[in-house]
């Protein structure tokens, strides 16, 4: 009984697998072929237990392939697919830089200005030092609070207001001056959604809907919170050696602007797609949210690009005789789940996965996925 049950689940997941593969039929069959690779690239991490979720990936601006894998929950065997809604993790952080240039073009607050001239209840000392600018690139010097054991106490299952929050957890003592080092901080990230909200009087949630989801149609994009009632959310999960377990509850007032998004693979193809236009920002402020400004650089002293304003802009070697390709991405992880989004701006090609069982390769899939779309062996 119980394996033809499990054979019945299987033929149900393939039916739907297959249904969502014809929906996305891309014209030429030489995109058909790329998708079937990429079909199969990923159907084979499923299957050693390396990826759980949803992927989108794009060519030349056309979807090729959207499709989910395994399941969003597991307890009632409900499959992921292209509208499974996840929680992005650090891919947040892009979408609150977006937030910070559009009031900087509004003239709301200045880029270069100190935390202290928005946030009265900053303390002083480092909060004059510290610029908008340094926050969203990294350089600010401030502690990252989720390297700290706070992250790992029974704290995280609570809910802060954003003041307790930045004065208990995004103020501590710098680790380094201003502007002198990079070290990756989600307090910084925290910090800017205050500043957000103190600026525009609304709460972060409210004006990411104004500014954002409503202009570039991403409906089935929010501000994930545990106690709402959210149709097609997926359940998250830690891959462990006894198999898989529900991750562990995290409020989400704690990642809060670092980490607190939920999207789809599609809605996130919308906000791709949205870059190609001036709908959320004119061309020369998103030459500045592209902007290297730490970067890294080999024994050569070529630069293989580093940070910009929310997004990592890199060059991604395609083997070791492919070419190198422009790339503008970010990877994300948070309680249960990984994701990353990989831009190719020069092609217009974009990979999007979305993954629901803790740390997995995502690196190795995008890199694997990229050398299919460019035809590297």
């Amino acid at each position: 009984m119980k394996r033809n049950l499990q054979a019945g689940r299987l033929g149900v997941s393939l039916l739907a697998a297959t249904l969502l593969v014809v929906a996305a039929v891309p014209a030429s069959a030489v995109a058909q072929d790329k998708a079937a690779a990429i079909d199969a690239l990923l159907e084979g991490y499923r299957l050693r237990g390396e990826f759980n979720g949803s992927a989108l990936v794009a060519e030349n601006g056309r979807v090729i392939l959207q499709k989910g894998y395994g399941w969003a929950n597991m307890e009632w065997n409900i499959p992921n697919g292209p509208d499974t809604k996840h929680r992005l993790g650090s891919l947040t952080k892009q979408f609150t830089a977006m937030l910070i240039l559009q009031l900087a073009k509004e003239e709301e607050l200045e880029l270069d200005s100190p935390v202290s001239n928005y946030l009265n209840y900053y303390r002083k000392d480092t909060g004059s030092k510290i610029t908008i600018h340094h926050l969203l690139t990294h350089t600010s010097g401030l502690p990252n609070y989720t390297t700290r054991k706070f992250m790992t106490s029974d704290g995280v299952r609570h809910p802060f207001p954003v003041r307790e929050f930045v004065e208990k957890h995004c103020s501590g003592d710098l680790e380094f001056e201003p502007g002198e080092k990079w070290n990756y901080s989600n307090s910084g990230y925290f910090v800017l959604g205050a500043i957000i909200e103190k600026v525009t009087g609304k709460t972060y949630s409210e004006v990411l809907r104004e500014k954002i989801y409503n202009p570039a149609g991403m409906d089935d994009s929010g501000y994930d919170r545990g106690e709402t009632v959210l149709e097609r959310r997926a359940a998250g999960y830690a891959n462990t050696d006894n198999g898989y377990n529900n991750a562990a509850y995290l409020d989400m007032s704690v990642p809060y602007a670092a980490g607190a998004l939920y999207s789809t693979v599609q809605d996130l193809y919308r906000w791709d797609q949205a870059f190609y236009g001036e709908k959320l920002l004119p061309k020369e402020w998103k030459e500045k949210l592209f902007t290297l400004y730490a970067e890294t650089k080999l024994p050569n002293g070529r630069s293989i690009g580093h940070y910009a304003y929310g997004w990592a802009v890199r060059d991604m070697k395609l083997g070791e005789e492919g070419p190198s390709v422009k790339t503008i991405g970010h990877g994300g992880g948070i309680f249960g789940f990984s994701t990353t989004i990989v831009r190719f701006p020069d092609e217009k090609h974009l990979i999007v996965i979305l993954n629901n069982t803790g740390r997995v390769p995502l690196n190795d899939m995008g890199r694997e996925i990229a050398k299919i779309l460019y035809g590297v062996n």
